[in-house]
């Protein structure tokens, strides 16, 4: 079949019409109901990931709580064991006077509840505080029908704290009793009795927690059927229902009184025991928007489709007409050349449009190869260009880390090394202590003899203080490596609202080794909202100013960072040094690239390049103003919403 042939074919006008209607419907709403799709499904799923991040936040500082209520009934129950009085009227058997102690003692306490148990282990002061904080007695229980069992005793007796928890059911609703067991010994080491404080966590314990998170909560343990909540239909249903859901990833949805949750479930450690702690999210508020979302995607939606089927008709009438002459005049030609000539054959309007279409085919054929040669060029060019880019960008990086490493070095050496040098003393009082147990197994007579000889007041006093230190540098060193992750995490890559605060304070820490001994640093921060930027690059930023403005001080000096909101939406970070300064020629050129003041080794001349194109891709600037001797000052300005040509990511607030 000839080519003239083929193209007689598309003649009739209702079939090219019919053609153009289908494939404009079906490379428009097609692609638009595609979008309109996927957009609400990721949306939801946004959504579901932002009540998982918040719910696993809840749950470490739950996590928190708990241990600082260990923490604090573990230093107040040791306090309890080695009041002297207290050993005293125990050893004595004055129950009185160690009621009226314990009673003045409790009312500052953080517990709820103090048992006191003389050295048989019978109970023989039961104190509590009502719902105003005032200390009570159970007198009831005094009377010694409370008796500690034998294998809690055998518990207490071997360590120093022993941890118990309870589930059971209050007076009115379940509740969760965490406790502390501890034995009182005399100056001789003789137990004269037991002391137990507890937390009562209840109902009105947990909805003032809930309230403080903005989530409900509910605790159980594996084996019993009773659940503390701050939701009273969650009490109704049983441990059972919400075991499967803890073997899997721990997140499930539920709905209470038609209201739709995101749960969670941890498993919380109380000493050996353990118990479950459940958090839950509201998605109302959530699936009201999706449920707007949805119907303002789905009524766009429709009109885009209504429209596009009319404007489908309209445009095959009014635009397929000279397209049908324009066919008639390409029927007379052959195809078989590159360049497509159309002959004119009269000089009306058609005539004009078939000369230009032939001169726009002949320099389009033209242009076409022209242009394909010079993008190979600029294909060349670029890749250069961006070669070396990467390569002068990667050296800047690789010499602020340089330094960087050689700081945070610093900094860990200090903690690492007095930990192994209090090592060696640890080592020795285990030691010690090790003989003494042997000593008190096989030779107990000797045992009075061989504490003095070790000096187990002196271990006493001391291993608990090598301990701390210890842990002090434990946490210094966990500090310095957390500020360093902080400082350029990876998942930070991406646009997201931030603290600016949390990025200069973890930029100081990181330039903690450079700065310490030597420059003080003076914040003076005001109130800022989040700004919308890339965080490791604004820490970048930072880095290289606060890095510069060190170096700028010979000697001792101060850096001075003000933070402050401007009008119109936008931030001012003001970073100021009392170092050399700078001349006006050198103020001239400190954001050219390669432009450097430093010696040979410390730096690049990259540094503030690279700060002021970050700064000007957020669509803010840098000011500086210098003199010599008098310090220098930078001043970048944000604005708080970040360019408009940034695009936000999806479910950002």
């Amino acid at each position: 079949m000839s080519r003239r042939s083929q193209i007689q074919r598309l003649t009739p006008r209702k079939s090219i019409r019919t053609v153009l209607i289908l494939w404009l419907l079906i490379f428009s709403v097609v692609p638009l109901a595609f979008i309109t799709g996927y957009s609400l499904v990721k949306y939801e799923q946004a959504i579901d990931q932002e009540l998982s991040t918040r719910l696993l936040g809840n749950a470490r500082e739950v996590s928190v709580i708990l241990s600082d209520f260990q923490n604090s009934l573990v230093t107040e129950i040791d306090q309890v064991t080695e009041d002297r009085a207290l050993n005293y009227y125990l050893a004595s058997n004055n129950v009185n006077q160690a009621r009226e102690l314990m009673k003045r003692w409790f009312k500052g306490s953080v517990g709820h509840r103090l048992w006191i148990f003389d050295r048989d282990a019978r109970l023989e002061i039961a104190l509590y505080k009502d719902e105003k904080g005032e200390v009570q007695r159970r007198p009831n229980l005094e009377s010694g029908v409370v008796e500690l069992n034998e294998p809690l005793i055998k518990s207490i007796s071997s360590q120093n704290h022993t941890l118990l928890m309870d589930l059971s059911q209050g007076e009115a609703k379940p509740q969760l009793e965490l406790s502390v067991f501890a034995k009182v010994k005399n100056s001789r080491g003789k137990t004269v009795g037991y002391v137990e404080s507890a937390i009562t966590i209840d109902q009105a314990v947990l909805q003032n927690l809930g309230r403080r998170l903005n989530a409900e909560m509910f605790f159980f343990q594996k084996d019993k059927p009773l659940i503390v909540s701050t939701h009273e239909d969650l009490s109704l249903y049983k441990p059972e229902a919400f075991l499967p859901h803890l073997a899997q990833d721990g997140f499930f949805e539920l709905n209470i009184r038609g209201n739709p949750y995101r749960l969670m479930l941890r498993e919380i450690n109380w000493g050996d025991s353990t118990f479950v702690l459940g958090l839950g999210a509201s998605k109302s508020a959530a699936k009201a928007v999706l449920k707007n979302v949805n119907f303002a995607f789905f009524t766009v939606v429709g009109t885009i489709v209504i429209l596009l089927v009319v404007l489908s008709f309209i445009a095959s009438r009014v635009l397929l007409n000279p397209i049908y002459e324009v066919i008639q005049a390409i029927q007379r030609v052959d195809f078989e050349r590159e360049v497509i000539q159309i002959p004119t054959s009269n000089e009306t309007e058609l005539g004009l449009l078939a000369e230009g279409f032939n001169d726009l085919s002949k320099r389009a054929f033209e242009s076409q190869a022209a242009l394909k040669e010079k993008i190979q060029e600029l294909e060349g060019a670029n890749n250069e260009i961006r070669d070396t880019q990467a390569r002068l960008v990667h050296s800047a990086k690789m010499a602020s880390l340089g330094q960087l490493v050689a700081g945070v070095a610093h900094e860990l050496n200090n903690p690492i090394g007095f930990i192994y040098s209090n090592m060696t003393h640890l080592n020795e009082y285990s030691q010690k202590l090790l003989h003494l147990i042997d000593v008190a197994e096989k030779h107990p007579e000797k045992l009075e003899k061989e504490i003095e000889k070790a000096d187990l007041a002196y271990i006493s006093k001391d291993m608990p203080k090598l301990i701390a230190s210890c842990q002090d540098g434990a946490r210094r060193t966990r500090d310095i490596v957390l500020g360093l992750r902080n400082f350029s995490r990876l998942e930070e890559a991406q646009i997201k609202p931030i603290d600016l605060h949390e990025g200069l304070e973890n930029t100081l820490q990181l330039l903690a080794g450079e700065l310490k001994n030597r420059i003080r640093v003076v914040k003076n921060f005001g109130k800022l909202p989040k700004v919308m930027c890339y965080p490791n690059q604004l820490n970048q930023v930072f880095m290289n100013v606060l890095s510069n403005a060190a170096q700028a001080i010979d000697g001792e000096g101060q850096i001075t960072i003000s933070t402050q909101s401007l009008p119109n939406k936008r931030v001012e970070v003001a970073i100021k040094d009392t170092g050399k300064g700078m001349s006006k020629a050198t103020l001239e050129k400190i954001f050219d690239p390669f432009f450097t003041t430093k010696n040979l080794g410390r730096g690049t001349g990259l540094g503030l390049s690279i700060s002021y194109g970050v700064v000007e891709k957020h669509g803010g600037e840098i000011q500086v103003s210098s003199e010599p001797g008098k310090g220098t000052e930078f001043r970048i300005l944000l604005p708080v919403e970040g360019p408009p040509d940034l695009k936000r990511p999806t479910g950002t607030d």
